[in-house]
């Protein structure tokens, strides 16, 4: 077991790295944000002073451990993460209790999920903890001597950032009269009028999910409608026996519905009307799709790709 701040920064990587691999709306993604944001908290505080993980005991065999003093023949064992999030909120002034709450809500997520039978991550959607979850990665990682960018990548990175300043902006009022609005004009309809509508929603929200959009509930008139958003992170693919499929990772950034006719520009709003949950793309290929083979047999395109190339004039005569 290792208290030292370098372990623990780069386990936390670790962690953050697995769960960018994973769709944004399945469990192991919140699963292994959980897991790496316990371990960047730890990092944190050993950074003060590697002592303050060691759980106390009357002999002090684990602060002798934190200190390289410990026996072989005595396990070392850790304080709590409830703990060590008190200790951030106490020893790091930019860690508030605004911080200390989504930290703890979502490791008490962790717990559940891997210390019960419930699925805790299923139910706590993406959009609900996301903004909060950025926020604590970046105090705890600024409190270190780092960045965004050095505990994810660029990408993700990029993405923590626009999520971070749109959702402190002042859209909140703007967004919630907006919908309020369409609501009003929605319901004066007549019934038949609103049934149409809704069924041609629904119909569309179908045809547009196979184009790369997102189903969601419209938060004005709860009819069918889609997001649409920007890919980001690494493109995640799998090999299966006669396909491979490729994962992309989409921030929402814009909504319509055909219903009612809201529309919403920009994740913070998305966010605020309570559809801003992270998707995933996914993309089959057959393998000569994917890897642009030709076949021999096919002389016209060969003879094609090979004039591309720069090679030889391919021909039957």
């Amino acid at each position: 077991m290792s208290w030292d701040k370098d372990s623990l920064w780069a386990k936390s990587r670790i962690f953050f790295e697995k769960a960018f691999q994973e769709d944004k709306e399945q469990i192991f993604f919140g699963l292994f944000c959980a897991m790496g944001l316990e371990v960047l908290s730890r990092a944190a505080i050993s950074r003060i002073s590697p002592t303050l993980l060691a759980d106390p005991d009357k002999d002090q065999q684990n602060l002798l451990h934190a200190l390289n003093l410990g026996s072989a023949k005595v396990q070392k064992k850790s304080v709590g993460t409830a703990q060590v999030l008190l200790l951030c909120k106490a020893l790091i002034p930019e860690f508030t209790e605004d911080h200390l709450k989504i930290a703890s809500a979502i490791t008490n997520r962790r717990n559940e999920e891997v210390h019960t039978g419930s699925a805790a991550f299923l139910d706590y959607k993406t959009q609900y903890w996301i903004e909060g979850f950025y926020k604590c990665c970046k105090v705890l990682a600024e409190s270190l001597g780092e960045t965004l960018e050095t505990l994810f990548d660029e990408e993700e990175a990029e993405v923590a950032n626009l999520i971070i300043s749109e959702t402190e902006t002042k859209v909140t009022e703007k967004t919630k009269s907006l919908i309020a609005a369409h609501t009003k004009v929605f319901e004066a309809k007549t019934e038949d009028e609103i049934q149409e509508l809704r069924a041609e929603a629904e119909k569309q929200g179908e045809i547009l999910s196979h184009n790369k959009h997102h189903k969601v509930t419209c938060p004005a008139c709860s009819s069918v409608a889609t997001t649409q958003g920007e890919i980001y992170g690494k493109d995640v693919i799998e090999h299966a026996d006669d396909e491979i499929i490729v994962r992309q990772a989409v921030i929402p950034t814009k909504f319509q519905c055909i219903a009612c006719g809201l529309k919403l520009n920009g994740y913070g709003p998305l966010s605020i009307a309570g559809i801003g949950e992270h998707f995933t793309h996914r993309t089959n290929f057959t393998p000569g799709e994917y890897y642009d083979l030709i076949s021999l047999d096919d002389t016209e395109a060969f003879s094609k790709r090979a004039e591309e190339l720069g090679y030889f004039h391919f021909s039957n005569d």
